[in-house]
């Protein structure tokens, strides 16, 4: 609305603040899980989680910024074991393993999926310091999935990254079958990092170019 102004909090918050700031996630994430993006408003998040409509502005300057926030808790909620997600003997094993259970889980809550796709992927310049925090946590989740030492390892993070949001907006918003978006990352997911693994330099072989020894 013309003439508001909204504060973003950045100081460390208090005990009780922190406890505001929760409800306020919590009651977005209920919202958009009962309704989609479209029924989270600023209001109706302040007014079901029982503070004053002005408060929710010093947390959260905008929509898109709280659901970007809500997008992040539940990427923590639904990685939070990643030992048990990540099952297999091998990197692509617990990659592809993580990837598939990510969109399975996004699957169950399409409603919730949907909202903060919209969320993150929207232009709202207050979005974009909480969307890089998510970007870096769910880097770091795919990178702990792989485990071992990898070759260009950030470019592949990446890649493994955009292939995840690609499969979110598949699911939610061009709303393709579960089994076949989920099918998509577990191959996605093996083609790159097989890629990546196969790029690792080797020692000479068999028919490469060995320098010649200098005549004595």
């Amino acid at each position: 609305m013309t003439g508001d102004v909204r504060i973003t909090v950045t100081r460390t918050l208090s005990k009780d603040q922190q406890a505001r700031r929760e409800r306020l996630l919590d009651a977005a994430r209920r919202l958009a899980h009962e309704g989609g993006y479209q029924a989270v408003t600023m209001h109706d998040v302040a007014d079901l989680a029982g503070v004053a409509r002005a408060t929710v502005y010093r947390y959260f300057a905008t929509k898109d910024h709280l659901l970007t926030e809500v997008a992040a808790t539940w990427a923590h909620r639904v990685t939070a074991d990643i030992d048990a997600l990540a099952v297999g003997e091998t990197p692509v094993e617990r990659l592809t393993a993580l990837l598939e259970r990510i969109v399975r889980t996004a699957a169950e809550e399409l409603s919730l999926t949907s909202a903060i796709i919209q969320a993150v992927t929207s232009d709202d310049s207050s979005v974009d310091d909480a969307r890089t925090v998510l970007f870096l946590f769910v880097r770091d989740r795919l990178s702990a999935a792989i485990g071992e030492p990898l070759p260009e390892r950030g470019d592949v993070e990446v890649v493994l990254g955009h292939v995840l949001l690609a499969a979110l907006v598949s699911l939610a918003l061009l709303r393709r079958p579960v089994d076949e978006v989920a099918a998509m990352v577990r191959t996605a997911g093996r083609l790159v990092l097989t890629g990546a693994l196969a790029s690792e330099p080797a020692g000479p072989g068999v028919g490469d170019d060995v320098p010649t020894p200098p005549p004595a």
